[in-house]
């Protein structure tokens, strides 16, 4: 073998364990970065899904963490949701508060309302707020909180206190208010947050087994 080919073998060898150790940099910066990445996207949707829940239910009225601490429920009869119940839990000292889940009116004027409500343990309302929707603009979107006071009409009401028939707008005799030129939006949200209401009762010993468990004890 030549001096030149020599050479020439040496040079592909170095060439060659130049190109794997770049090779393992980069795929260890790309695996760093990805980890680096997928992490902060995980806190900051964790952020973002705590900012919502205490909408309707403030940090100071429980002590547990709210994002994390979840029941799913299999079945959805009620909400019109596609997929399981995902139900986050509020607790104060070990003592069951409310909880908070998802609920969607299926009869909006412009498509599906996406909601989330909370119910006390006591079953009245700690608020309801509306995540997504397709409802005409300066018509249908005073659902919205940063655009009317409504929503906050369903807070401390309860299936007990408001009778069937006054779950309804008031065009068809109920206690909510309508909006002008758009009755089909709100008449939307009221059923369904008053499903909503029916269903926490339905399932209440599912989504806090403690308090079921505290009254066969006290018997």
């Amino acid at each position: 073998m030549s001096a030149q080919q020599s050479r020439l073998i040496r040079s592909m060898a170095i060439a060659a364990v130049l190109l794997a150790a770049f090779a393992m940099v980069g795929g260890g910066l790309v695996a760093l970065t990805e980890q680096m990445t997928r992490d902060r996207i995980a806190e900051n949707e964790r952020r973002a899904r705590l900012a919502s829940l205490q909408e309707i239910l403030p940090a100071d009225h429980y002590d547990n963490d709210l994002v994390s601490d979840t029941v799913e429920l299999a079945d959805g009869t009620g909400l019109s949701l596609d997929t399981p119940v995902m139900v986050h839990r509020a607790f104060e000292d070990g003592e069951p508060v409310a909880a908070i889940f998802p609920v969607v009116a299926p009869d909006g004027y412009g498509g599906p309302i996406h909601m989330l409500m909370g119910v006390r343990v006591d079953g009245r309302l700690a608020g309801v707020r509306v995540t997504r929707h397709s409802e005409t603009p300066g018509l249908g979107d005073p659902i919205e909180v940063r655009r009317s006071d409504w929503i906050h009409d369903f807070e401390g009401r309860s299936l007990g206190e408001e009778p069937e028939k006054k779950w309804q707008v008031q065009a068809d005799g109920g206690e909510f208010d309508q909006f002008t030129g758009a009755t089909i939006t709100p008449r939307a949200v009221v059923r369904a947050v008053r499903r909503g209401l029916v269903y926490f009762e339905a399932n209440r010993q599912l989504i806090f087994p403690e308090t079921a468990e505290e009254t066969s004890s006290s018997r």
